[in-house]
């Protein structure tokens, strides 16, 4: 398929183009989230099946994505909006209190939008990987924009006293891998222990990077 067929022009059913195009892409990437974050999965997913699963046709598919990677990669970036989105609130709720209150309030909120649903694990966490090098790029930018968000809060701390005063750009990085491994290895099944446990041991990590005792270990 060269390109997206052209749009519809005009209301009708008393909603315009716009509104009908915009509620057509919500039912196709609530059908990927399903279908692609619960069974089939993304690589055994078809057009068809996708079309059928959102209640629309194959050619109004087509006149909102070229291919169904487009699909995957809108609703890759959807659920990380949706955590980052989660984090933030819970650090704008934790305003004025201390690190280690701020950092917990945060991931306990991303960890507990990502966990309550668990296609939305398997979309961060497995259907996303090697798909192509297109989403490969989007995967790590997110990732970068995570790290950007604990290098911000940590530097914060710092300023106040509360963490060590370094770049933190390569502990954030770590922990973002700490957090996408032991995540994904629990909701498979491979870690004996309970959400709690999980996200009190994640927090943990998290705080020994950034408090003031938690110096380069090079001593520089």
């Amino acid at each position: 398929m060269a390109g997206r067929l052209r749009q519809p022009t005009g209301r009708y059913g008393g909603r315009s183009a716009e509104e009908r195009r915009a509620d057509r892409r919500r039912r196709f990437l609530t059908a990927g989230l399903q279908l692609f974050g619960d069974s089939p999965g993304y690589r055994a997913t078809t057009v068809s099946a996708l079309s059928e699963a959102a209640g629309l046709s194959t050619r109004q598919f087509y006149e909102e994505f070229r291919t169904l990677e487009d699909v995957l990669a809108a609703v890759h970036l959807q659920v990380n909006d949706w955590a980052e989105a989660a984090a933030v609130a819970a650090l704008a709720d934790a305003e004025g209190r201390p690190m280690a209150e701020r950092a917990a309030a945060a991931f306990r909120a991303y960890a507990a939008d990502v966990t309550g649903d668990p296609r939305r694990i398997r979309i961060s966490f497995v259907e996303i990987i090697g798909v192509s090098p297109r989403l490969e790029e989007q995967r790590l930018n997110r990732r970068s924009r995570w790290v950007d968000l604990i290098c911000a809060e940590a530097t914060a701390a710092a300023e106040r006293g509360e963490a060590a005063a370094r770049d933190y750009r390569i502990a954030a990085a770590a922990f973002i891998g700490s957090v996408n491994g032991l995540l994904h290895d629990w909701s498979a099944g491979r870690v004996d222990a309970t959400l709690d446990q999980v996200v009190d041991e994640l927090v943990r990590i998290l705080l020994g990077i950034m408090r003031p005792g938690a110096a380069d270990p090079t001593g520089r």
